[in-house]
């Protein structure tokens, strides 16, 4: 599961906890000491170009203004090495960079079992969007990419229809089509933007719904294993597994992300992805319902 977490016939629970047990000398300041200089919106673009640049697969990384700090958050994957290599490449800016960790392995959630089928693989239906009288469901790029079409069992016996098209990485959104005129596509969504704090549900073909709260947007984030780079995503704390790739997040009726990725499963908990509903409708021109 190194690679988008692609499961081909069962799920293999993937779980890395790591402690990183991180001791730092710190002087107790003058009582005349002057404060840090606070990082203007220039230098952090600089820093998060330069952790971006370090290439460490296994982080994730953002700008919080209200810090002036990048924030990155590596996975179980990344040694004191890779930390190092971050820390490296901001130069004399590495004093506006926070770490943190997270448990298991950032992964693409993609992998086999019972939503919809593509392939050898299974991903989740994320929210159905259309465009005119044309009927279209939105899921994860990672998943149009391995999958030329679409069905709603393994056996694939009941069609669903073709991937129009599909962004991954950079981007990790997909559109298809609905071929078959005898299945329903119900609504009752709106676009919406998340923001930071906010109470979200998810909802996979693997794990079910679980909720959590949005922690951080604009996420840029390196997947382990060679899995890619995908930019712009919202970071929760909702959990996920194989599977819920491609399903939607959503605030009641506010369709906010569809999920790409992330660590940890629905028992420990874990961080993860998801890339904003409003660019992917934009890139396709369709609109939810």
């Amino acid at each position: 599961m190194r690679i988008p977490r692609i499961r081909r016939t069962r799920l293999a629970a993937v779980t890395a906890a790591l402690g990183l047990a991180a001791v730092a000398a710190l002087a107790a300041p003058s009582a005349h000491a002057a404060p840090a200089p606070q990082s203007t919106a220039a230098q952090l673009a600089e820093v998060n170009s330069a952790v971006a640049a370090a290439g460490v697969p296994g982080t994730a990384w953002y700008t919080d203004p209200a810090t002036g700090h990048v924030v990155v958050t590596a996975d179980a994957t990344v040694s004191a090495a890779g930390i190092a290599k971050v820390r490296a490449a901001a130069g004399d800016r590495a004093d506006a960079l926070t770490v943190k960790r997270a448990p298991g392995v950032f992964t693409p959630l993609l992998s086999s079992g019972n939503a919809i089928y593509g392939g050898q693989y299974r991903c989740s239906l994320g929210f159905n969007v259309s465009s005119g009288s044309t009927y279209y469901f939105l899921t994860a790029g990672h998943c149009g990419k391995v999958a030329n079409t679409w069905y709603t069992d393994s056996a694939h016996k009941t069609l669903i229809g073709p991937t129009i098209g599909y962004s991954f990485p950079s981007n990790d959104y997909a559109l298809v089509r609905y071929d078959n005129t005898a299945l329903a596509h119900p609504g009752g969504y709106s676009a919406a933007n998340a923001f930071v704090g906010e109470n979200v549900k998810r909802t996979g073909s693997t794990s079910g719904t679980h909720g959590g709260t949005v922690t951080a947007l604009n996420v840029t984030v390196r997947y382990s294993g060679g899995g890619g780079t995908v930019s712009g995503l919202i970071q929760t704390t909702v959990c996920a597994e194989p599977g819920d790739s491609g399903g939607p997040l959503y605030d009641g009726t506010k369709a906010l992300g569809i999920t790409s990725g992330g660590s940890g499963d629905c028992k420990s908990g874990g961080t993860t992805f998801y890339q904003p509903v409003p660019e992917a409708l934009a890139a396709y021109g369709v609109s939810i319902y």
